[in-house]
């Protein structure tokens, strides 16, 4: 992984259909972080990966030109701060602080599951659920072992952050 640190990559998983793009910001023997590239030349949000299956990581002329456009346009490709990635605690508990919503993944991509902390103890991660209209809509439960994506300071996210201050 050192040789891709601060470089655009793809990564591909064996038991998910996602590839996830972005620049390597960090990682460790558990979590892969990276400052997200949805599509384009676009910098959105920050991705972190459980670092499990993975299949491979790609890097290749698409991604060499990519990265040179991003840099041209002066896209902050790195983080302004250390995001621990110790443990899904240090790493949920910074995000709570920090950027108070976030969205998270399970292995199936079906859905993904954005809101605010409420509790986090040793088997469950426990948010307020926030709709797509911007209303928290109660308590869902997640199973610390079955989390594998989470998403923070993207453009969706910051604009129904925007909509519950509004309503505040």
């Amino acid at each position: 992984m050192e040789k891709y640190l601060r470089q655009l990559i793809s990564i591909e998983f064996e038991d998910k259909k996602d590839i996830f793009t972005g620049f390597l910001i960090d990682w460790t023997e558990e979590w892969i972080l990276l400052k997200n590239n949805p599509v384009d030349f676009i910098i959105d949000g920050f991705t972190i990966l459980k670092n499990k299956n993975v299949k491979a990581i790609i890097q290749d002329k698409d991604h060499e030109f990519t990265e040179k456009v991003i840099k041209l346009k002066g896209l902050k490709t790195s983080a302004e701060e250390i995001i621990p990635l110790t443990d899904l605690a240090s790493i949920i508990s910074f995000l709570s602080r920090k950027y108070e919503i976030f969205q998270i993944a399970k292995k199936s991509d079906k859905a993904v599951y954005l809101g605010k902390l409420i509790e986090l103890n040793e088997d469950e991660l426990i948010m307020d659920f926030l709709g797509p209209e911007g209303d928290f809509e109660g308590e869902m439960g997640f199973k610390h072992n079955k989390i594998r994506v989470i998403e923070f300071d993207t453009d969706y996210i910051n604009s129904l952050k925007l909509i519950v201050e509004e309503q505040k």
